[in-house]
């Protein structure tokens, strides 16, 4: 599975399926913001002041139970597609939700950082709440008797999973028309099948050599078929591999991905 925080998208699997986000703050954010408006206008200690305090906090409430709601729901409709093993990224939320690093020129004053644009993605990451869902899957997937593994997502959103070439360089590029196979893949939907071949152990070796990115010990003839099979290409006039339904399918891990899987 791959964390999206894109648009209305939450997140993708590798069965080239995508779930909804919910985004319950920024749906209450300006009912939000009107409430403490009016109760930091109120005299403090008075009985107006009191009683916008206590709505401004029910409003929180809902907010809350609301993200914990979707992310139960989420987390039950992957569930039920009746798979026992769940490979998701271990995320860094801390790093990704923090702050640019001020700049200054020679006379001391702040230059441009580009923070401003970059609030607006630290709170979608905190409203996402991908931490609490990941806690919340790995607690429904041990009910159910299946597993949760957290692999290393580094180069999983770069690299075309059936080439093994890096193609998604940059965070614009969301889509890639492949000529030689006909196929247009979607970045999200590669990303999660990166992640799923870390987790089985099939993702290849990238180093660094002065200062290129190297792809080494590349294992993409033993997964091009299983990224080009039918349940990942549409049977449109134009192939795609990209996630355009809402809905899992439902189909079994085999004995031989399950037997792949790393221990702890």
């Amino acid at each position: 599975m791959d964390a999206v925080l894109h648009e209305d998208d939450y997140l993708a699997t590798s069965e080239n399926t995508k779930l909804p986000a919910f985004k319950s703050f920024r749906k209450s954010e300006k009912r939000l913001a009107k409430i403490s408006n009016r109760k930091s206008a109120k005299k403090k200690g008075s009985k107006a002041r009191r009683k916008l305090a206590k709505r401004e906090a029910r409003e929180h409430q809902r907010i809350t139970r609301a993200r914990i709601d979707h992310a139960f729901k989420t987390a039950h409709a992957l569930i039920r597609t009746n798979k026992k093993v769940f490979v998701h990224e271990n995320l860094n939320l801390k790093a990704l939700s923090k702050r640019n690093k001020a700049k200054q020129d020679e006379n001391g004053n702040y230059l441009p950082n580009g923070q401003s644009a970059k609030s607006g993605l630290n709170k979608s990451w905190n409203d996402a709440a991908f931490g609490q869902f990941f806690s919340i899957l790995e607690y429904i997937a041990g009910k159910a008797g299946a597993r949760v593994i957290a692999v290393n997502p580094a180069y999983t959103s770069q690299l075309l999973a059936y080439r093994d070439e890096f193609v998604f360089t940059d965070c614009g590029i969301r889509e890639y028309w492949d000529d030689e196979q006909s196929l247009l893949v979607d970045r999200d939907v590669n990303a999660s099948i990166n992640i799923k071949r870390v987790g089985l152990g099939l993702f290849p070796t990238i180093k660094r050599r002065r200062g290129n990115v190297v792809v080494t010990q590349s294992t993409t003839n033993s997964t091009s078929k299983e990224v080009a099979r039918p349940e990942l290409v549409s049977q449109s006039a134009e192939p795609t591999l990209r996630g355009d339904s809402h809905l899992l399918p439902s189909c079994k891990t085999t004995h031989e991905e399950l037997e792949a899987i790393p221990s702890k």
